[in-house]
């Protein structure tokens, strides 16, 4: 789909139409541009000329001293007339040729009244020589001004007859008016020549001129036009990635330069792929316009960069002044695009609108600063926003263990953590209340620095996802449970937890497979728990990766169940073999209210069929209940805590000691 910005870059490119009628824009302005020079041009050459014309009052007191008064007072009275008129002119913005004729009459009546009165002069000698001045007037309108060529020939001419009309009562020398009327005629024609030969090369010039600044201004726009391409997202019409890291750099520099602080927010659609999927690309296009747009709008008020990040993506850049401001944008942010109400029906966890998730970071002193940092932190602050259950906002906190830059540390351990023994398993024991005995164990990841110091599974799981080893650790922690567990025959079925992200990936349910046959276990030994969360999306991937693993066998037990929102839904598409249900609703069960929720849960799992196992089981009176209950299966710290496989055996295996 086109969209604005693309489509006006098409048509300044391509479409000639439009060009032509830009082109006629661009010469009508600089025609104006060009009258304007001309007037300010009129206007200054008038008051240098009257200015000039008052001057050769000294000569006047000099030649004709009996008239000089006469003189001057005409001068004055001619000149101060001009600037007068001109003024009004330039005032009431008269047309620029109008201001050409006032000049070219203030020529003529300053050649007339000067003229006039220095002709009643009873220094005839001195004024048959003084008359020769009068071609300054001439060339004044040839040369000095920039009339066109009629009226500055008109004004010329006038000037010529005028003088021959005086010639002819000052000086009856016919020699004398051979002399100055000949000179006075050269100068005439000469004047006149030069002036037609200037119109012609300074209208060549003129036109060359608005030509090329026409190109120039062709090229500036087309340059421009592609400028704004190269730095903005066709589709959404915001800055692109090439933009954002533009600006992120110049942030950056005036932050180390001058401390100036700015924030980064990363702002992820939530569910997006779902709505691809349902609504079709088209409607996914333009759900990323609008929110797009919807953030554009919502950052208005403040001088910040919105640019598409990639995907579904968004990042913001702005400069802050308070820790709350940073938190009063995100929040903002996150706000405008659940106004939108945007329908998105495929969504399982309890929300039917389009949301977001943001995740904040900010430039602030540390040791060895660089601007990646910045962009990691608010990536890891986004995550996070969405393990919480999406349409959430995270600032980065870097006193928090799961978004502190110890994770960095803990992320670059994982990738040696295999190799280098750091990973290892422990077994919780799973009893039978059928048989009152220890039928099966879940496998527990944990994880050691290099100095012995234990990473709790909550910080280092949701690393490995983000970092995508959960994938090699889970087909590791499956291999390594049915080794230790199922070959040696400790238990009759091991359970291991897999991430939404193995689930996802191609070829896993094969990879297992392989590890089974390798290993000569059974499928039926082998439990995998999926965890009941929002993170969890019920596309066909996963399902159909779920369809290849009950093929061959494997149980498919569903961890947490009451936890999040898509549990019934995950109910109603897989038969489950188990239900593990949460250990929050046993500890509530102390309560009249929650017992009965207990009861409520437990009697719809069992109307679905899978088996019921409780977990969190740590006292006798938790385990009479869960036989009143008649549950199938309980796990917990009173039936045994996690161990490793070689301690497993001394773990309760043959009863709980001081049970019933």
């Amino acid at each position: 789909m086109k969209h604005s910005l693309a489509h006006s870059v098409e048509l300044d490119l391509q479409a000639d139409a439009s060009r032509t009628g830009a082109e006629t824009l661009v010469r009508q302005h600089l025609f104006e541009e060009a009258d304007v020079k001309r007037r300010v041009a009129i206007r200054k050459g008038l008051w240098v000329a009257v200015l000039i014309y008052l001057l050769f009052s000294v000569t006047d007191v000099l030649l004709v001293p009996d008239v000089s008064v006469h003189t001057t007072f005409a001068r004055f009275v001619v000149g101060i007339a001009a600037l007068l008129i001109l003024e009004t002119q330039v005032r009431v913005e008269t047309r620029t040729d109008l201001m050409d004729v006032t000049c070219a009459a203030a020529l003529v009546c300053g050649y007339l009244g000067w003229l006039l009165p220095a002709l009643m002069t009873a220094y005839t000698i001195n004024m048959s020589y003084y008359m020769v001045f009068g071609a300054i007037f001439m060339m004044g309108a040839n040369l000095f001004f920039t009339f066109n060529f009629a009226l500055s020939l008109f004004a010329s001419g006038v000037i010529l007859v005028i003088f021959f009309v005086a010639l002819s009562f000052l000086h009856k020398d016919i020699y004398y008016q051979i002399a100055f009327g000949t000179f006075y005629l050269a100068c005439f024609s000469f004047t006149s020549y030069v002036n037609w030969r200037l119109n012609r090369e300074r209208t060549r010039v003129f036109l060359s001129t608005v030509e090329a600044k026409v190109r120039q201004r062709e090229a500036d726009d087309r340059g421009e036009a592609l400028f704004r391409l190269s730095n903005t997202d066709p589709m959404t019409g915001v800055a692109n990635r090439r933009a954002v890291d533009a600006h992120l750099r110049r942030l950056w520099s005036d932050w180390i330069t001058s401390k100036r602080s700015f924030a980064v927010f990363l702002v992820d659609v939530d569910f997006f792929k779902k709505y691809n999927d349902y609504y079709g690309h088209q409607e996914g296009d333009r759900c990323l316009v609008q929110v797009a747009h919807t953030l554009q709008a919502a950052m208005s008020d403040y001088d910040a960069v919105v640019g598409r990040y990639g995907g579904e993506e968004f990042i913001t850049l702005m400069r802050y002044k308070t820790h709350q401001e940073i938190e009063q944008v995100a929040e903002l942010l996150r706000r405008t695009v659940e106004n939108l109400c945007l329908a998105h029906e495929r969504r399982r966890d309890g929300t039917s609108v389009i949301t977001v998730s943001v995740g904040a970071s900010y430039a602030r002193p540390i040791p060895m600063p660089k601007l990646e940092r910045v962009i990691h932190e608010a990536d890891r602050a986004l995550y996070l926003a969405k393990e919480s259950g999406r349409n959430r906002i995270k600032l980065f906190d870097p006193d928090d263990p799961l978004t502190s830059d110890d994770t960095e540390n803990v992320a670059a351990l994982l990738d040696i953590a295999i190799q280098q023994d750091l990973v290892s398993l422990v077994y919780q024991p799973i009893r039978s209340l059928v048989t009152d005995r220890v039928q099966a164990a879940e496998a527990l990841m944990r994880l050691r620095l290099l100095d012995g110091t234990q990473v709790p599974p909550s910080i280092f799981i949701p690393i490995a996802e983000r970092i995508g080893k959960i994938t090699d650790l889970g087909l590791w922690a499956i291999r390594t449970a049915c080794q230790q567990m199922l070959q040696t025959g400790k238990v009759q079925v091991v359970s291991v937890n897999v991430s939404p992200i193995q689930l996802k990936r191609p070829g896993f349910a094969t990879s297992v497979a392989a590890i089974l046959g390798e290993l000569g276990i059974s499928g039926g030994q082998l439990a995998l728990e999926i965890t009941e969360g929002l993170e969890m999306d019920m596309d066909s991937d996963v399902l159909r990766c779920i369809s290849d693993l009950r093929m061959l066998g494997i149980k498919m037990w569903l961890d947490d169940f009451g936890t999040g929102f898509a549990g019934l839904s995950w109910l109603r598409l897989i038969d489950f073999d188990t239900v593990k249900v949460d250990k929050s609703f046993l500890h509530d069960g102390a309560t009249p209210r929650g017992r009965m929720m207990l009861k409520d849960i437990i009697g719809l799992i069992r109307n679905r069929g899978p088996k019921i196992l409780v977990e969190g089981v740590e006292t006798v009176e938790q385990l009479d209940l869960m036989h009143q209950f008649r549950i199938d299966h309980v796990q917990g710290y009173f039936v045994g805590r996690p161990v490793p496989a070689d301690a497993f055996e001394m773990s309760g295996a043959n009863g709980v000691k001081g049970a019933r």
